[in-house]
């Protein structure tokens, strides 16, 4: 303390800032880091999720090519939309569910590397998602053939899980595909040109469920 003391408050306070400077500047390096990892698990892992999330949804209405050729207002605008969103139909839910479940090992990975890189908003959207792949096999355990949309006046709370998983998906896809936009265009354009050539690949599959 004597020592801590003697040192100029001028200099006390130069130190604090530089301190909280070179922390956030090690908070942006890691948080650059989550969107090229993001990036590798958006183009590969979780590709059929998304695309069939969006193909999924009755409004708003989205699709890869539109997302393609949106500026980034018009993308906003797009996010916006987005809060409030209405599905196909029971089957279509289903098989985006049946996604979500086989990326197990994805919700998993990104929760590690949350826990790792110390983003408390990427770790609390894992456990949930987790918990919701969870709820899901226990469903199917105890309800053989029954479709999580279609039993809505018995299985609400189930329902109403779903609805907001599969939401958070599509409003997290938009949200970094907006940072992308604005942050590496390129790599942006590459991602969704992917995607669109996953949504014409799987237009025939995704259309049996609606």
């Amino acid at each position: 303390m004597f020592h801590l003391a003697a040192i100029p408050l001028e200099v006390l306070l130069a130190l604090f800032i530089a301190q909280r400077f070179f922390e956030s500047v090690k908070s942006q390096e890691k948080r650059r880091q989550l969107m090229y990892i993001k990036s590798y698990l958006y183009r590969a892992d979780l590709c059929d999720l998304f695309v069939a999330n969006f193909f999924a949804l009755e409004t708003p209405m989205i699709t890869m090519t539109q997302l393609k050729h949106s500026t980034l207002d018009e993308l906003r605008n797009l996010r916006g939309n987005a809060e409030t969103l209405r599905y196909k139909s029971p089957e279509a839910m289903e098989l985006v569910v049946d996604e979500y479940v086989k990326a197990q090992h994805v919700w998993h990975d990104l929760m590690e590397r949350a826990i790792t890189y110390d983003f408390e908003d990427v770790f609390q959207d894992m456990i949930e998602t987790i918990h919701f792949v969870h709820d899901v096999k226990l469903f199917r355990d105890k309800n053989q053939g029954k479709l999580i949309g279609s039993e809505a006046s018995e299985n609400e709370l189930m329902l109403a899980k779903a609805e907001v998983t599969l939401g958070n998906g599509i409003r997290s896809f938009l949200d970094y595909a907006l940072e992308l936009k604005e942050k590496q265009p390129q790599m942006y354009l590459n991602m969704i040109s992917d995607y669109e050539i996953a949504w014409r690949t799987n237009k025939g599959r995704y259309s049996a469920y609606h």
